[in-house]
């Protein structure tokens, strides 16, 4: 019998995380108490903050399966619980006073759900405080960010508290190679990013709303935020009004240096199975990122389901990258001129023989299912 899961993610919906990936399919086989976003940074007097704030606590508490959609696929015994707790508290009496307010919440769900020996599986640092609190069996950290160099977070907390997190995790899984080095070898196991392979890839209809006025589409979709290099794409899309530029996503930033221009349409947020009605029928797929800590240790979904939906990807230079451009399936950008150039070969690419069906293969066998059955072998081995 599998070992049942207690799992401190972000808010589960939306478009989904590799966590929420993963935990779709390990559900299949176990029961699952996932708990909403216990925060990353202390909230500010902003606008933004205090909405989100007051939305976490006005929410229902708990939730099942039935009541948050979850696919058919999925039993129901999926239960969502949204915290309201102090997010990221510093001191040693805010630490003490949100384990207890935690605990006060997520006990009872946990007592109710009759879990079988669970296993505390956190991609939250601020999490740790929650290890041996829970009867869990073991405490598995899923590292899928480079949080010292995310934007959005309180790094001198976080930073802490993932330290205490690599010492007491009982099994370490990162998303990348850089990511894999911050702890102890023995106790960390790489897997990289999966895709879900049938939705990128069969074809689907050209979504109703992608500009159709003649013009060779760019398209980007994910959270427009600060890891965008936006002085590249302005420079560049200034130089090309011969190509349209698409963006999918929630804008966390102020966009007007893009918006201005004509050839450029903020489509704002769609839903991750729309998604492939976007980026099969754009000319090209972007990932233009700026040089950080964090971007050098991400291995971004949207690169495998780029690959899934065929279409030629133009990105600036990381890690993740450089293998697939060696093996000609991404063309690398450094500047506005070489984005320019890779732009217009684009075409060239695609009316080459196979060409999709080569960046298909590369990620064909990489489901986020096959992916969730070797960490399902991992978590039985604790």
């Amino acid at each position: 019998m599998a070992n049942d899961l207690i799992v401190f993610g972000e808010d589960w919906g939306g478009l989904p995380s590799s966590t929420q990936h993963l935990i779709k399919h390990l559900s299949k086989t176990r029961k699952i108490v996932w708990v909403n976003s216990i925060g990353l940074r202390r909230p500010t007097l902003t606008f933004r903050d205090i909405k989100r704030t007051w939305d976490k606590l006005t929410a229902t508490n708990v939730r099942t399966a039935q009541t948050i959609c979850l696919t058919a696929e999925q039993n129901d015994n999926f239960y969502v619980v949204a915290p309201r707790t102090l997010p990221a508290p510093r001191s040693l009496l805010g630490r003490w006073i949100a384990k207890k307010l935690l605990l006060a919440q997520i006990k009872p769900v946990v007592d109710s759900a009759q879990l079988h020996k669970p296993i505390l599986w956190t991609s939250l640092p601020t999490a740790v405080d929650m290890a041996g609190h829970l009867n869990e069996s073991a405490l598995v950290y899923y590292c899928g960010d480079d949080f010292s160099g995310l934007a959005g977070v309180d790094h001198h907390t976080v930073d802490k508290r993932e330290q205490e997190l690599l010492i007491k995790a009982d099994l370490i899984i990162a998303s990348s190679a850089k990511l894999t080095k911050r702890s102890a070898p023995e106790r960390t196991q790489l897997l990289t990013h999966g895709v879900d392979y049938a939705l990128f890839s069969t074809p689907v209809e050209r979504a109703s709303d992608l500009p159709d006025d003649g013009r060779q589409i760019a398209g980007f979709y994910g959270s427009i935020s600060e890891w965008l290099d936006i002085e590249l794409l302005e420079q560049t899309i200034a130089k090309m009004p011969d190509w349209h530029f698409v963006f999918i996503g929630k804008a966390v930033i102020d966009t007007s240096r893009l918006s201005h221009f004509a050839n450029v349409t903020f489509l704002g947020e769609r839903p991750h199975k729309q998604l492939p009605a976007y980026s099969q029928h754009w000319n090209a797929s972007l990932l233009p990122f700026v040089d950080n800590a964090q971007i050098r240790a991400c291995n971004p979904l949207k690169l495998s389901e780029y690959l899934a939906a065929g279409r030629p990807i133009i990105c600036t230079s990381f890690p993740v990258v450089q293998e697939l451009h060696e093996s000609g399936l991404v063309q690398i950008v450094n500047n506005s001129q070489s984005m320019q150039d890779a732009l217009r070969n684009s075409e060239q690419l695609f009316t080459q023989p196979d060409f999709s069906k080569r960046l298909r293969n590369r990620v064909s066998q990489q489901s986020w299912s096959a992916r969730a059955d070797l960490v399902s072998n991992w978590l039985e081995q604790l």
